[in-house]
């Protein structure tokens, strides 16, 4: 079998448009803080379903501020999974807040809303849910869960943007939302991010927080000395997006219904492809009541002392896979805090079993055929 082509597990996809777009920036007058940034907060907003968005420069940036726009802040707990991207647990470290990891359910590997509920305490600030691998959190529980408890929603879209809940925008469930602009993400600035939200609060102050905590509104001005004034009243950061990525961003959202769409047709035929292994892999969780994103396709054997085999199978047929995560806190950094494993089972079973297969909107019909051809022959000759 052919395996001359390297795949990667994601990638961007950018055209004569995203191009055009940037050259118009660099011949422009405004390089950052420009007009280009105001219409990418616009687009995010009508295809979110949020009032607001708030355009940064990168994803974790965009966390940091969400936290700290939703008053996370020292001694205080962030309760979210660990089955997720450093950043989701390092945004409460930045602002002296604790971590606390609840564990995930088998099938979809989103957080547990049970889980969450018995996680809950006092210091409990704020709740993170991670749409994982695009695949929207079990929000009808956890909404519950946060009403009973008083301790509000935030979610990391991330990996979602684009997908639905219950026919609704999954950035639009919560009390805030984050996303990443990153390229192997739905769609790309290079690197960025964006805090949503409905809360007009909120939404002001992750602007500030971008701008060193700087602020020009006239209603939130103690003194005004003429039409230049500003001031910094809190202490912020330069989370700036500028206008180049905000023009390429702004470009490639026209084109996400196609590139979810496409993700939606790779999903599907490797569904229906892996079938055939049987009990060889199992295939990811898909509920009923959601629209998937479909940023990974996400298999798992049936051990965890063959998926380095199989990875190293895969590898071998030049498929760029990954694995998706160690648990936040086995990083060394998280173990020297005193975090231990055992302290979430199943996300640690799900960590151990797991490989990312390619998906990504630039695929042609001949590179998803190439997929299935060389996992089914790394899965029988490995796995069987």
């Amino acid at each position: 079998m052919s395996a001359s082509k390297f795949i990667p597990y994601g990638s961007q996809y950018i055209d004569q448009n995203d191009i055009d777009a940037v050259v118009d920036v660099l011949r422009s007058d405004y390089l950052t803080t420009g007009p280009a940034v105001a219409r990418l907060e616009d687009a995010i907003t009508s295809f979110g379903g949020s009032r607001h968005a708030v355009a940064m420069n990168s994803g974790t940036s965009a966390l940091h501020a969400m936290y700290f726009a939703m008053g996370v802040g020292e001694g205080d707990e962030v309760l979210t999974t660990p089955l997720t991207f450093a950043a989701t647990a390092n945004a409460a470290r930045y602002l002296g807040a604790t971590p606390v990891f609840a564990d995930v359910e088998s099938d979809t590997g989103n957080i547990d809303p049970e889980a969450v509920r018995a996680a809950i305490t006092p210091r409990t600030r704020l709740i993170v849910a991670v749409d994982y691998a695009g695949h929207p959190c079990d929000y009808e529980r956890l909404l519950q869960v946060s009403e009973d408890s008083g301790v509000p929603l935030a979610s990391d879209c991330a990996h979602s943007f684009g997908a639905k809940w219950q026919g609704q925008p999954v950035s639009s469930v919560a009390v805030a939302s984050e996303i990443s602009m990153h390229p192997v993400k739905p769609f790309t600035t290079a690197e960025g991010g964006a805090v949503l939200t409905d809360d007009d609060e909120i939404a002001e102050r992750s602007s500030m927080f971008r701008t060193h905590g700087i602020t020009r509104d006239s209603d939130r001005l103690t003194e005004n000395h003429g039409p230049w004034y500003h001031e910094m009243q809190l202490l912020g950061f330069n989370y700036r997006i500028t206008d180049l990525q905000a023009a390429l961003g702004a470009s490639q959202i026209q084109r996400l219904g196609c590139f979810l769409a496409r993700r939606r047709e790779i999903a599907a035929r490797y569904y229906s492809a892996f079938r055939e292994l049987g009990d060889l892999l199992t295939l990811p969780g898909c509920r009923d009541d959601i629209e998937h994103g479909w940023h990974l396709f996400v298999v798992r054997v049936a051990r965890p002392e063959l998926r380095l085999p199989f990875f190293e199978a895969l590898r071998e047929l030049n498929l760029g896979v990954q694995v998706h995560y160690l648990p936040v806190y086995l990083h060394p950094y998280y173990a020297n805090l005193g975090y231990q494993k055992g302290l979430c089972p199943k996300a640690e079973r799900f960590y151990e079993t797991c490989v990312s297969l390619p998906v990504f909107p630039r695929m042609s019909d001949s590179d998803v055929e190439a997929v299935i051809e060389r996992v089914q022959a790394a899965a029988r000759r490995v796995l069987a």
